[in-house]
């Protein structure tokens, strides 16, 4: 698949999902990739934190890949450079703040010299070519999110990455509406536009607007608070910082992506006027009411700040008449792990105020008058859309074409699309995937390790070990179980296992036959006792005798 006098579109990450977005852009033979973002595992991972994008079919054409474009900071856009970008061997291009975000990802992995990153200015442009990129300022929950105005021999596109429309935005100034209809003034071909909150009838509203519902559950507040946000929300912490100032409450930060997006953001010039910190200890030194702390942990994370401070592993403390205010949306799968942390930290006597109590956040993606705007500034011939589950993809198809857009087509990673000429068009379908980051090794989330540790953390697992001289055996088996339903007879089943490996071990020459003769006899066992199929394990001890 190498891309010809056209103009193709190839998503490897984010089109069907939400997360882990990896978006390419093909034409005369070279290709461009748009983000490199990661996801977060599930319980079908078990052992597993981190979920990156396959990219095999890009790294074999690695050579026709002329750069990395990355709309802003949040994880599921830059998270699996630190990963995957050094095998590319490209050149990485973002604002300054993600770039800042990129950097200290890099340096951590020791590749600060292997992968080149370059820094454009918000509004930038970069000739790439055959494609000329140029970063469109656009609101969202962290600063710098941008949209990415892609200009191609055969048409231009309009990529908004993750974005809203926010009137008073409390960090970065986007494209003012004027400026967005000139993009559109000049013809675009396809808005390639982010899914996330199609189904929303009201638009997502303001970030200024949180203030006053912070300040009224802060003031209510007669112990310690504690503020729980997405860590890269830098505007949300402007928010929270000056709304403490106000309070009379003294700031504490607990979280390590809390500090390190605090000092990128110093660095590139936001946050100047948050609030000086104090330490953990000092904190709890201090009258209750006259402490707030930031936490990280707003999903349900148990190693993050707040997950440590409901279990009681923390240097902070929480206790009766104390608040804990999540000024986060909960992302779909993470209930069950918000919850738990919510009921230990009711009981501790904390009260917890999310969102369906009071106006505490906004979302960073838009709804749907913010949709049927960006199609009246964008005009496109096409809607492409992306950052969604299958049933967001449909739906803003459906709504795109409701509000005027000739054309939309609902693709899914792997789908090729030719957008032009005579596009939009499915031209085929590439292979993509998922690997996993387990512990420091990267590793196929489909592959045998992790389908072996699926099977085990469902059934369990059996070890046999067979003493085996001269092709007899030579005593009687061992046997062991581990995570197989059986207790209180452990030993009965222990025992009647031993007894079916015992009568199934016939070699007559040929070994391995034997072996799996054995585990299956002792699976069947299981099976019978339990109603399971654990995974057996047969290994042979070799006697001289």
């Amino acid at each position: 698949m190498t891309p010809g006098k056209e103009l193709l579109f190839l998503a490897l990450g984010g089109s069907g999902e939400i997360g882990m977005n990896v978006n390419l852009y093909g034409c005369d033979g070279k290709w461009i990739m748009l983000d490199l973002g990661l996801t977060f595992a599930d319980d079908d991972t078990p052992g597993v934190d981190l979920i990156l994008p396959d990219l095999e079919f890009i790294e074999k054409r690695r050579k026709d890949l002329v750069g990395i474009v990355l709309t802003h900071g949040h994880e599921d856009h830059i998270g699996a450079l630190p990963y995957l970008a050094a095998d590319l061997k490209v050149p990485l291009y973002a604002t300054p703040f993600t770039a800042g975000l990129i950097a200290g990802k890099l340096e951590e992995e020791g590749l600060s010299g292997q992968v080149k990153l370059n820094i454009v200015k918000r509004g930038g442009s970069v000739d790439l070519a055959p494609f000329r990129i140029t970063y469109v300022p656009l609101a969202h929950s962290i600063p710098e999110g941008n949209g990415v105005l892609i200009e191609t021999p055969y048409g231009k596109i309009f990529h908004t990455g993750d974005w809203k429309i926010d009137e008073t935005p409390v960090l970065s100034k986007p494209a003012s509406s004027e400026a967005l209809t000139k993009i559109g003034d000049q013809g675009i071909l396809a808005l390639v536009c982010d899914s996330t909150n199609v189904f929303q009838d009201a638009a997502s509203g303001s970030e200024e607007s949180v203030a006053a519902g912070l300040a009224d559950e802060i003031g209510k507040a007669e112990g310690r608070v504690v503020v729980t946000t997405f860590a890269s929300n830098a505007a949300r912490l402007a928010t929270i910082g000056r709304v403490a100032a106000e309070a009379g409450r003294t700031v504490c930060v607990a979280g390590r992506s809390l500090d390190r997006i605090l000092k990128v953001a110093r660095a590139t010039g936001y946050l100047l006027d948050f609030p000086e910190t104090v330490r953990f200890d000092e904190a709890m030194r201090l009258p209750r009411q006259d402490v707030l702390i930031v936490a990280t942990g707003g999903q349900g994370e148990p190693r993050a700040a707040l997950g440590r401070i409901a279990g009681g592993q923390h240097e902070l403390k929480m206790g009766v008449g104390d608040t804990v205010i999540f000024s986060s949306k909960q992302i779909p799968g993470n209930e069950l792990a918000i919850g738990r942390i919510m009921n230990q930290l009711s009981e501790l006597g904390v009260l917890t105020v999310t969102e369906r109590q009071a106006h505490v956040h906004v979302s960073g993606h838009p709804g749907r008058p913010e949709l049927a705007k960006m199609y009246e500034w964008m005009r496109p011939e096409i809607l492409v859309p992306v950052h969604g589950e299958p049933r967001h993809l449909a739906e803003q198809a459906r709504w795109g074409l409701a509000n005027g857009i000739p054309r939309a087509i609902k693709q899914e990673n792997g789908d090729v699309i030719r957008l032009a000429p005579n596009g939009p068009k499915k031209i085929g379908t590439e292979r993509v995937g998922r690997l996993v980051l387990d512990g420091d090794v990267i590793l196929p989330a489909d592959g045998t390790t992790i389908n072996a540790r699926r099977r085990i953390s469902r059934d369990g697992m059996i070890t046999v070990a067979l003493p085996v001289a001269k092709g007899r055996l030579a005593g009687a088996p061992l046997v062991r179980s581990f995570g197989v339903p059986v207790e209180v007879d452990l030993d009965d089943f222990i025992a009647d296992a031993a007894d079916a490996a015992t009568k199934a071990w016939q070699p007559k020459g040929d070994l391995d036959k034997a072996r799996e003769a054995v585990r299956l006899a002792v699976r069947r066992c299981a099976m019978l006792w339990t109603g399971k199929k654990p995974q057996v394990d047969v290994s042979l001890l070799t006697i001289d005798r």
